[in-house]
C-alpha cells in the first residue's frame, strides 16, 4: 500500500485544456492515469458559460486538475463554477467535488450515483436526484437522461437543448477508440441497448462529447460505440 500510494504521488499532474465547442461552451481535457498505466489518458468536461457563472458536466480529473478549472475560468470569463453534474461515480466525474464545494459550487448527481460513489469512497455531491431532472441555470436549460446500465450502472446522459449538445460521457466512445476501455462496472449485454435508446432520443444533437478522446463527428459516435462494444474483444 504505501509503494503504490508512493508511485501514484509520482505521477505528474498534466495541465487541463479548455477547448471551445461553440459559442458559450467548452470542454475542458485533463487527464488522469488508469489502472496498470504510466501513461496519462484525457478525460472530458463540459463548460458552459451564462450570465449567472459556469456550468459543468463532470469535474476534471483530480482536485489539482479541477482547481486549475476554477482558476482558469474566473482569469478567462470572470465567473465562478457554480454548478456541477457528475454523469456517472467514477473518479474522472467527481474527484473534483470538493474543491468546488469549497468555492460554493453547488454539486449534483442521481441517487445512484451518489450510493456507488459512497460505496468505492470516492467524492459526494451535496445534492441528488432520484429521476431524470431539467435543470434552468443562468438561461441554460440542462436534461438529465438514464438510458440504462452501460458503462456502469449508473451512466446518465445531459442534453443542452439550446446549442444540440449532448454529454454522453463514458457511455459513449470517441471515434478515436478501438476497445472498451475499463468493462469492471459495465453492464456489457444491455449497453448497445441504451446507446440505441440514446440515439434514438437525441437525433437531433449537433454535438456528441464521450468522455473520453476527441469528439468529432457528432452522432456517428453512437453508432461507432456500438460497433465496440458489440465487438468480441
Amino acid at each position: 500500500m504505501l509503494f503504490s500510494t508512493a508511485a501514484l504521488a509520482q505521477k505528474p499532474v498534466k495541465n487541463i485544456e479548455l477547448k471551445q465547442l461553440a459559442k458559450n461552451y467548452y470542454v475542458c481535457v485533463s487527464y488522469g492515469y488508469p489502472p496498470d498505466s504510466d501513461e496519462p489518458y484525457p478525460a472530458n468536461s463540459l463548460v458552459v458559460v451564462t450570465d449567472k457563472g459556469i456550468i459543468l458536466v463532470n469535474t476534471p480529473w483530480g482536485e489539482e486538475q479541477t482547481q486549475q478549472l476554477v482558476d482558469t475560468v474566473k482569469s478567462r470569463f470572470n465567473k465562478k463554477i457554480i454548478f456541477c453534474v457528475a454523469t456517472h461515480f467514477h473518479d474522472d466525474c467527481v474527484a473534483g467535488f470538493n474543491v468546488l464545494k469549497k468555492q460554493g459550487a453547488k454539486t449534483y448527481s442521481s441517487k445512484q450515483t451518489y450510493a456507488l460513489a459512497k460505496k468505492e469512497n470516492n467524492e459526494l455531491p451535496q445534492y441528488t436526484f432520484a429521476r431524470d431532472t431539467t435543470f434552468n441555470i443562468g438561461g441554460e436549460t440542462l436534461q438529465t437522461y438514464y438510458p440504462g446500465t452501460g458503462h456502469t450502472r449508473d451512466n446518465i446522459v445531459v442534453w443542452l437543448s439550446q446549442a444540440h449538445v449532448l454529454f454522453g460521457g463514458c457511455l459513449v466512445k470517441s471515434l478515436e477508440a478501438d476497445t472498451k476501455g475499463f468493462t469492471g462496472d459495465a453492464d456489457l449485454k444491455h449497453w448497445p441497448l441504451a446507446i440505441k435508446t440514446v440515439a434514438y432520443k437525441f437525433a437531433g444533437a449537433q454535438y456528441v462529447i464521450p468522455g473520453h478522446l476527441g469528439w468529432q463527428g457528432g452522432t456517428k459516435q453512437l453508432r461507432h460505440t456500438l460497433k465496440v462494444v458489440n465487438a468480441p474483444n
